[in-house]
């Protein structure tokens, strides 16, 4: 599914979900679901055996395992991986307002490129780069507040 590009089911999801938002966020969730779940797999992928053998040698068991070893180990991960994959959402949320949308920014640009606004097409492209570059400074700093024990050298 991954190598599918996302746009190119817009019809498909227009058929059978209408044109509301359900297939807007439909087209959200399978251009980003499959990039996620690969990223926090090969994140998983890479926990130390050790840090595993070492907790059942002091009498964990695999929920223990899990909860105190695996999961503070791949969270750091888990949350940079959404934080890449964000930028994929919001490229789509774009596509999709450009697509049977009455309202939104990609709606605007489509609207003033029709008119040759080209004014109005650079603020649109200006604004969605704000708010995505906010989003992604969100997450860091939301990385960095909750994964304290990460060392986070960027």
């Amino acid at each position: 599914m991954r190598y599918m590009p996302a746009p190119a089911f817009i019809p498909l999801l227009i058929l059978y979900l209408g044109i509301g938002e359900e297939p807007k966020i439909m087209l959200i969730f399978i251009g980003v679901f499959f990039f996620n779940s690969l990223m926090v797999m090969d994140t998983v992928k890479f926990v130390p055996k050790e840090l595993i053998e070492a907790t059942y040698m002091l009498g964990g068991d695999r929920w223990s395992a899990l909860k105190q070893v695996i999961l503070p180990y791949v969270l750091p991960g888990i949350i940079d991986a959404c934080r890449i994959n964000l930028a994929a959402a919001w490229q789509l949320v774009i596509v999709s307002e450009l697509i049977a949308a009455t309202q939104g920014l990609g709606r605007r640009i489509s609207v003033a490129g029709r008119f040759l606004k080209t004014d109005e097409i650079f603020v649109g492209l200006i604004v969605i780069g704000i708010i995505g570059l906010i989003f992604d400074l969100l997450f860091q700093y939301f990385l960095r507040v909750s994964c304290k024990w990460a060392s986070q050298k960027r």
